[in-house]
C-alpha cells in the first residue's frame, strides 16, 4: 500500500504575501512548561492535523531535539509523514487506522491503538508475515463514546489478545471528554479516571500483563490542572501557545503568526457596499483595503463584519463577506495605511500606531468556534516560515 500525502505550499514557491510564521523558540518554551507540569511522566506531543496547523515535520524535529520522548498522531498518513521527515522517536497512531494497513504499520515502526477483535487479528497477521511481534496500545472507552473497547467488553477483548500472542500490548489509554470544561465538569473526569483504574484491574485479572505498561490519559487541560497524570501525557494545544484553562494562559507563548499585506486600497462613498451579498454598507466615506487571504486559507467566513486584523499596530475591522481568496478591511481610522502594509490576521504586531495581538481565542469567539479549529484551519496553501527569533 502506498500512502500519498497532500503537499504543503513551500516558502520558496510563495508568490502572494500571505504566510504563517512559526516561532520555534516559542515551541521549545511551551515544551518546557509542559515538562514541568508533567513531572516524571513521559511527554508525547500530539501532532495531528499537521501539528495543529503549524507543520508537523518541522514541529516534530524541533520538539524531538528539545526532549520530547515520542509523538501522537491521529492518522497513519501523519505518522508516515513524520517518519519520512526523519523523526525516529516512537509514534503512536491514535485514530483507528482505516483500510487495514497492518503491514504498513509494521514496516514503518509505528505503534497503533487497538480496541476490537478485527484489529487484533489483522495486526497478528502482519506480525506473522514480518516474523516478529507487533506492539500496540489498548484504548478503553471510559465515557467519550467515540473509540475504545467498552467496559462491558474488556474480558472478551482480553481473550482475543490471549489467542493472538503475536500482538503485545505495551500501553493502556483513554480519552478525557471534559478536562477543558468548567470546574463543575471535574466530577466527570474523576469518573473517567475511576473507570480507567477499574479497567486496568479487570484486564490484569483477565490475563493482560498490565504491570510495566505505559498508561496515559491526560491531554493539555488535564495536565495543566494536574489531573489524570499517569505514566505519560499527551499535550496538544498547549504546545502551540493556547491554554485550554484560564489559569495557565500566562505561562504559554503563541507559536504562530499569520500575516498578509494590503494589495488594494480604495475610498468608497457613504451608502456604497462591500463584498458578496453587499453585507456591509458604508455609513461614511470609507477607506477599504483588500488582503489576499480568505476562507480557503483559514480566515473563517464567520468573521465577516465581525473580526479584526492589525495594521500598523492598530486594529481594523473586517468588512463585508470574507471570500474564498480575499477579504476586505476598513482602514479609515488607520492613519497612513498604504499599499504593501503588513496585515496581521493572527498573532502580534508592533507598528507606528501601537502594539497589539489577535489571539486564537479571540478569533474563535468571533467565529463561534474553538481555538483548536482556528489553528488547524490554516490551510496547506499558506506557506509556513520557521523562525528563530
Amino acid at each position: 500500500m502506498r500512502v500519498l500525502k497532500p503537499r504543503r505550499a513551500a516558502p520558496a514557491d510563495a508568490v502572494r504575501s500571505t504566510r504563517a510564521e512559526v516561532n520555534l523558540a516559542a515551541l521549545r518554551h511551551n515544551l518546557r512548561v509542559v515538562l514541568r507540569h508533567a513531572g516524571k511522566a513521559r511527554v508525547w506531543p500530539v501532532l495531528k492535523a499537521d501539528g495543529y496547523g503549524h507543520g508537523a515535520p518541522a514541529v516534530a524535529r524541533t520538539l524531538e531535539r528539545a526532549g520530547a520522548e515520542g509523538f501522537c498522531v491521529a492518522l497513519l498518513e501523519e505518522a508516515i509523514e513524520l517518519r519520512d521527515a526523519g523523526i525516529r522517536a516512537p509514534i503512536l497512531v491514535m485514530g483507528g487506522y482505516d483500510g487495514g494497513a497492518y503491514e504498513e504499520i509494521a514496516t514503518r515502526d509505528v505503534v497503533p491503538v487497538i480496541y476490537d477483535a478485527a484489529q487484533i487479528e489483522g495486526l497478528a497477521r502482519a506480525a506473522r508475515a514480518m516474523g516478529r511481534p507487533a506492539v500496540a496500545h489498548l484504548k478503553v472507552d471510559t465515557g467519550m463514546a467515540r473509540l475504545g473497547v467498552r467496559m462491558r467488553d474488556l474480558e472478551s477483548l482480553a481473550a482475543e489478545l490471549a489467542a493472538h500472542p503475536e500482538v503485545r500490548v505495551t500501553g493502556l489509554m483513554t480519552h478525557l471528554a471534559c478536562a477543558d470544561a468548567d470546574p463543575s465538569s471535574h466530577d466527570f473526569t474523576a469518573e473517567q479516571v475511576a473507570r480507567f483504574e477499574e479497567a486496568t484491574a479487570r484486564l490484569r485479572r483477565a490475563g493482560v500483563p498490565c504491570d510495566g505498561i505505559v498508561r496515559h490519559a491526560a491531554n493539555s487541560a488535564a495536565l495543566l490542572r494536574g489531573e489524570a497524570v499517569f505514566d505519560a501525557v499527551r499535550p496538544g494545544i498547549a504546545l502551540f501557545g493556547v491554554s485550554p484553562i484560564a489559569s495557565a494562559g500566562g505561562e504559554l507563548r503563541a507559536a504562530m503568526r499569520v500575516r498578509s499585506e494590503i494589495v488594494d486600497l480604495r475610498t468608497i462613498d457613504e451608502g456604497d457596499s462591500v463584498g458578496y451579498g453587499a453585507l456591509f454598507r458604508a455609513k461614511r466615506s470609507t477607506r477599504v483595503a483588500t488582503i489576499p487571504m480568505g476562507y480557503a486559507d483559514g480566515l473563517s467566513r464567520q468573521l465577516s463584519n465581525r473580526g479584526h486584523v492589525l495594521v500598523r499596530g492598530q486594529r481594523a475591522p473586517i468588512v463585508g463577506a470574507v471570500s474564498m481568496d480575499m477579504s476586505m478591511i476598513d482602514v479609515t481610522d488607520v492613519a497612513g495605511a498604504a499599499l504593501g502594509d503588513e496585515v496581521v490576521v493572527l498573532g502580534g504586531q508592533e507598528g507606528p500606531l501601537g502594539k497589539g495581538a489577535i489571539t486564537a481565542d479571540e478569533v474563535a469567539a468571533h467565529a463561534g468556534t474553538i481555538a483548536w479549529e482556528v489553528l488547524t484551519s490554516i490551510s496547506r496553501r499558506v506557506p509556513r516560515f520557521y523562525r528563530e527569533p
